[in-house]
């Protein structure tokens, strides 16, 4: 693999896969317009590796919680002892609910072969433009009150069965979380700051998939190419969060609804025109 090969799928991975503008469908997109080559199992790990430890490193306090949370519910009597009073425990068991959809969602659509056939520009383009003008109609017209401390179990079940729909490159799994998010009365950075701790467990759970891949299949591609993509994709992750959540504090979803419907309809009007 070429360093621009290498550069490109690292960067791209850690900008787009927490921007509501969909990673998938971004990173399926390269080889179509370039004639690349697939990065391979060994990489995909990595650039997975690198945005998962942007999202921990960012929300420290918050993933510092909920590790003391986890221990607690192993039984561990001082870490209980450590969250107790705080929220952590709580939001612990509604990530946990929230992600349970999405891995019977994949499951099944591996089961069912579904996968492949959607990997498909149009579908990307299409997803695109349906989805991002959903998360501006969600954005403009609910009231944003809530913060995380009031999320419920029946909250968390419905952005859970909302991350299906991110199993259709293009769609968005940050997208189409704080759409749902948004349409519960949560605030946008709130929304937001939901969804990227409900990356954690899912990328958790792709990435545990995809590492059985590797393992039972064998590696391919250079160790040093792969820490290389995760340094990269983490750094380009950590900004794309930093970017997204001071954006959010003073304005609103606009701008990555515009490069939605944008990129959307080039992809329809290069596959059909």
């Amino acid at each position: 693999m070429s360093i621009l090969h290498l550069l490109i799928i690292a960067l791209v991975q850690g900008i787009t896969e927490f921007l509501p503008i969909s990673s998938s469908g971004h990173l399926i997109l390269i080889p179509q317009m370039t004639g690349w080559p697939d990065q391979g199992l060994l990489l995909d790990v990595s650039v997975h590796i690198g945005t998962l430890g942007a999202v921990l490193i960012y929300f420290r306090r918050d993933t510092k919680g909920l590790f003391w949370a986890g221990l607690g519910a192993l039984g561990l009597k001082a870490a209980r002892q450590r969250t107790a009073g705080s929220h952590y425990p709580h939001l612990l068991w509604l990530l946990i609910l929230a992600t349970i959809p999405v891995i019977l969602g994949g499951l099944m659509f591996v089961a069912l072969g579904i996968s492949g056939a959607l990997r498909r520009a149009d579908v990307i383009g299409a997803a695109s433009i349906v989805f991002g003008l959903a998360l501006y109609w969600v954005d403009q017209r609910w009231p944003a009150e809530k913060d995380l401390t009031s999320l419920t179990w029946r909250a968390a079940v419905i952005v859970g069965l909302a991350q299906i729909l991110a199993l259709v490159p293009g769609t968005s799994r940050a997208g189409i979380t704080m759409t749902a998010a948004r349409g519960l009365g949560f605030k946008r950075t709130e929304a937001a700051r939901f969804s990227m701790l409900l990356a954690i467990p899912t990328i958790l759970a792709a990435g545990t998939l995809v590492a059985y891949e590797l393992v039972t299949s064998g590696p391919e591609g250079a160790i040093g190419d792969a820490i290389l993509a995760a340094a990269l994709s983490f750094l380009a992750a950590i900004g794309a969060i930093h970017f997204l959540m001071r954006w959010l504090e003073r304005a609103s979803m606009t701008i990555f609804v515009v490069y939605r419907v944008l990129l959307g309809a080039g992809l329809l009007i290069w596959v059909y025109a």
